[in-house]
């Protein structure tokens, strides 16, 4: 979860990796994150999306020629920043015309983190939390149906191809209630130590699973497994009982938060290995970029 407990969890287990902090340039996080052998030329742009709401603002990056499928990246609670752009960018030499978007858009604009901030600081805790009762479930899925159709929009964008969803901490319950209004467009999701996929509530992202079509890759970090070791269960059946494909693994050893590698909690053997199989997933559901 991404909450003051798994981030005591994160210090208390000495995961904590202070070599890769908030304030690392682009330049570094450039160097974590290699492009693809075969990486294609790209363009990207500070972009805003019309919502319901208000105006969000976003980030688009796409291959500068041909029509790609589309991939809509939640970003985690630190919101849309750096190191989510150089993740988009990465996705983007591999074919893919990706929009990263900032989920706080109704309270500020994006980055609102600051160089060696991270939530694990009272302060910033305190700062963000009030932005998150914005992010109900309507909220959620109102968003999700303006950043798909701007997506669609877009000259870069194969609509007759499927789409892919991401969702990073809190944006993997995004990503699966964007999956299961967007059914016709989504046929691949993945969410990576997602917070909160399973619940009570007749809405919980676990209960949505039947509305969802394609395949899925749920990513779970050591310590959420530990604090819910049942949530992987119920999400393997309600999946099987959808006959959709999922692959839902615990990444041992990678503790919450340890796939952007400006995360305290990055791990990049276990962030490659997630990557690899987001990629994977990609090329079976939406065929080759």
């Amino acid at each position: 979860m991404c909450d003051e407990l798994t981030a005591q969890d994160n210090q208390r287990t000495g995961a904590t990796r202070r070599e890769f902090g908030i304030g690392m340039s682009v330049a570094s996080l450039a160097m974590l994150l290699p492009s693809p052998a075969d990486a294609l030329t790209v363009t990207g742009r500070d972009v805003t999306v019309a919502t319901a709401d208000g105006t969000a603002d976003a980030y688009y990056i796409a291959p500068a020629s041909g029509r790609h499928p589309a991939v809509l990246m939640w970003p985690d609670i630190m919101g849309l920043r750096p190191a989510f752009q150089q993740m988009a960018r990465r996705l983007a030499e591999s074919g893919y015309a990706v929009l990263v978007v900032n989920q706080f858009y109704r309270s500020t604009k994006a980055p609102f983190v600051k160089p060696g901030e991270s939530f694990d600081q009272p302060a910033v805790r305190e700062r963000i939390t009030p932005w998150r009762a914005t992010l109900t479930p309507a909220a959620t899925t109102s968003d999700a149906a303006a950043f798909v159709a701007w997506l669609d929009k877009q000259p870069q964008v194969d609509t007759r191809r499927g789409m892919a969803v991401t969702g990073y901490c809190m944006g993997g319950p995004m990503m699966m209630r964007t999956a299961a209004t967007h059914p016709a467009r989504v046929r691949a999701g993945a969410s990576f130590h997602g917070a909160g996929l399973v619940g009570d509530a007749a809405d919980a992202p676990d209960k949505l699973i039947p509305r969802m079509k394609g395949g899925y890759l749920i990513a779970i970090a050591t310590n959420d497994d530990q604090r819910a070791p049942g949530d992987k269960d119920v999400l393997r059946a309600a999946f099987a009982a959808a006959k959709l494909p999922a692959e839902i693994e615990v990444y041992e050893g990678a503790m919450h938060g340890w796939c952007p590698p400006d995360s305290k909690a990055y791990n990049q053997p276990q962030a490659e290995r997630a990557w690899t199989r987001q990629l994977a997933l990609f090329t079976r559901q939406l065929g080759k970029a």
